[in-house]
């Protein structure tokens, strides 16, 4: 709705954090427990791939003792993208207004969560960005930032974004956001998934926000980063960026 020019959005409604895990059981307690003293309002919900070091167990536990924690079990491993789609269907079917993604690893700082809260009342999505002034990293070794920084470079000059950090996990949208951006046609994962969701969220003309946040690389556990997942962002984010200037030149040519 707009008024005078400008969009005004509406109340937010009920926050649902959702935490996809895969082998995620010394983080999984740690990572809820600072979700929920620092908006403890919110819900969390933990989707579980069926980890083999039994973090849905764990989970389990912790859904039992707080009414604010909810678990989502999974067959099995089947990536970042189709668990957070999974958790996206089971909060809109309960009726949040905002879904949070966030990793399980503690290097998106619950903390944090509450200035992409505010910044969500005048946005459609909101991200924690590491490449905005005011964004960094922590303990990442010089190669790994220029992987970042070169993907989401690469990433925003070919399919056309106005946005800085396009492969970022930590984000908030509201619920109208997501039903938007059709997400029965997403089939991509990892850092692609991600871009993926940006991309559609500004191609469609949603109002994207990005807030500063201090990316702290994980303490405990393994990282989920391989090779197959860089290979497959290179080449999707390659076949969009194809497409994106082609409709642009057909355009041009049809005005």
């Amino acid at each position: 709705m707009k008024h005078g020019g400008q969009r005004q959005y509406g109340p937010l409604g009920r926050v649902l954090v959702i935490i996809p895990t895969y082998d995620e059981a010394q983080n999984i307690g740690p990572i809820v427990e600072r979700v929920r003293a620092s908006v403890p309002e919110a819900h969390v919900l933990v989707a579980d791939d069926n980890s083999p070091d039994g973090t849905g167990k764990l989970a389990d536990e912790l859904a039992a003792e707080d009414d604010h924690v909810h678990v989502l079990h999974r067959a099995g491993k089947e990536g970042l993208g189709a668990a957070y789609l999974a958790g996206f269907a089971w909060g809109m079917a309960e009726g949040y207004g905002v879904l949070v993604e966030m990793d399980a690893d503690g290097s998106h700082q619950p903390e944090e969560l509450p200035r992409l809260l505010t910044a969500l009342k005048g946005a459609d999505l909101v991200l924690g960005s590491r490449w905005v002034p005011g964004g960094r990293v922590v303990n990442w070794p010089r190669s790994r930032q220029f992987l970042s920084r070169g993907g989401s470079t690469y990433s925003r000059l070919m399919l056309d974004v106005p946005i800085r950090d396009v492969t970022g996990g930590y984000r908030a949208f509201r619920r109208e956001t997501l039903e938007g951006l059709g997400l029965g046609e997403v089939a991509s994962q990892g850092y692609c998934f991600q871009v993926d969701l940006a991309r559609r969220a500004a191609h469609r003309g949603f109002h994207v926000v990005e807030v500063p946040i201090t990316f702290v690389e994980r303490e405990r556990g393994d990282s989920k980063m391989n090779r197959d997942i860089v290979v497959e962002a290179l080449w999707r984010i390659t076949a969009w960026g194809v497409g994106t200037r082609a409709r642009q030149l057909l355009g041009r040519r049809h005005t």
